[in-house]
């Protein structure tokens, strides 16, 4: 199991414009090939500007694969075309954790 826990922060004033770009251009893509988040997220406290959504994987190697056939998609490439125009993204994080055994593991979806 790993999660990829992605942090995107976007230029002021511009995350919903950035949420629309990926609304209409990038979701339904990403959603094929990678199935649904386990979350996908705005700022309630904290920094305003920033979204995070997490991905579920089996392994490196099943992620690995999905994000090369997103690297590979017609409509996703639209999409970072359409994001890219925008102008709207300051930076990126990207964390990929290992759930603790303790607690149950979301399945991938």
């Amino acid at each position: 199991m790993l999660l990829d826990i992605r942090t995107y922060t976007c230029r002021p004033g511009m995350l919903k414009k950035q949420l629309a770009v990926y609304e209409k251009y990038g979701r339904d893509a990403q959603h094929r090939i990678a199935g649904n988040p386990l979350g996908f997220l705005t700022t309630e406290t904290g920094n305003i500007n920033q979204y995070v959504h997490i991905w579920v994987y089996t392994d490196a190697a099943d992620r690995e694969a999905k994000r090369q056939a997103m690297n590979n998609d017609p409509d996703w490439a639209k999409y970072r075309e359409e994001r890219d125009k925008l102008g709207a993204l300051v930076s990126q994080e990207n964390k990929l954790m290992k759930p603790v055994g303790f607690y149950p593991a979301p399945e991938p979806r």
